[in-house]
């Protein structure tokens, strides 16, 4: 099979539905579903989070940040004080995060897992700047920003678990037909995700989105983010002048400056 007929392939399983995900993130998914459950209680909650390590280190991270925890106030080092502190809501941003990280789980391919934790370093910074973004700048829900960030290059986290079966495929790709692929992936995940519609939109329109000269929308805070992280996605497309734009410097500064702790809380690029 050569390189064009196997991005049809990939294409074409994910346009009928037919895309299966790895052990891992179904196991994540569960826990998803369950903590979106409105009768989900607290303790609940917490029992599902002491079962994944890594998010539950990760929740007392984010409780730490500067983000969440009250200025000067004392550090949380329980899952218990830390879900109560950052709330539901946001729980699910991190939940989502170990997510797209585990798609990263079957790569064996060296190069391709490179590549991985290079998007997931992009999409921790993307997710970061979106949330900051929202706060000073567009002024839209900033943990709605933070979950969409983690999950905007979820497409291509599925493209490169896939990878691995087809040598090559994403070497030299000149006629972009990764993008494509991956964005028809994308679709299909986020459906199966369940990822909210307003979320799912924003998503589908970076490709070709155009900043409005008033930054105001879910896309217009995905925009700004993907242009000022300083780390790209490996998968294509022109890097970024990540100085220039609409914002002035004091305002980038203290975007990246709040962004930064967010980040590093979201975990680091090594995957599991």
């Amino acid at each position: 099979m050569n390189k064009l007929e196997a991005f049809g392939y990939i294409a074409a399983q994910a346009a009928r539905g037919d895309i299966t995900f790895p052990t891992s993130v179904n196991a994540v998914l569960r826990l998803q579903l369950a903590l979106d459950d409105p009768d989900c209680h607290v303790d609940e909650a917490i029992r599902l989070v002491l079962s994944e390590p890594q998010l539950a280190a990760r929740t007392v991270a984010l409780a730490n940040t500067a983000a969440y925890g009250p200025a000067g106030g004392a550090q949380v080092s329980n899952v218990r004080a830390a879900v109560l502190r950052i709330g539901y809501r946001r729980l699910r941003g991190l939940v989502a995060a170990l997510m797209v990280r585990q798609f990263g789980h079957r790569i064996a391919d060296p190069l391709l897992r490179a590549k991985a934790e290079q998007l997931w370093t992009h999409s921790a910074q993307v997710a970061a700047l979106a949330q900051a973004v929202a706060r000073h700048v567009t002024r839209v829900d900033p943990d709605t920003a933070l979950f969409a960030g983690i999950v905007h290059e979820v497409g291509g986290f599925y493209l490169l678990s896939r990878a691995d079966e087809f040598p090559g495929l994403l070497e030299d790709d000149t006629e972009n037909w990764g993008v494509l692929v991956e964005d028809v992936a994308s679709l299909e995940i986020m459906r199966k995700l369940a990822i909210p519609a307003g979320v799912a939109e924003a998503i589908g329109g970076l490709r070709d989105g155009v900043l409005d000269p008033a930054p105001h929308t879910l896309l217009d805070t995905l925009l700004l983010a993907n242009r000022y992280a300083l780390v790209d996605s490996p998968l294509g497309g022109a890097a970024d002048d990540h100085e220039a734009g609409p914002l002035d410097a004091a305002m980038l500064q203290l975007l990246r400056s709040e962004a930064a702790e967010t980040a590093q809380a979201l975990g680091d690029p090594t995957l599991v």
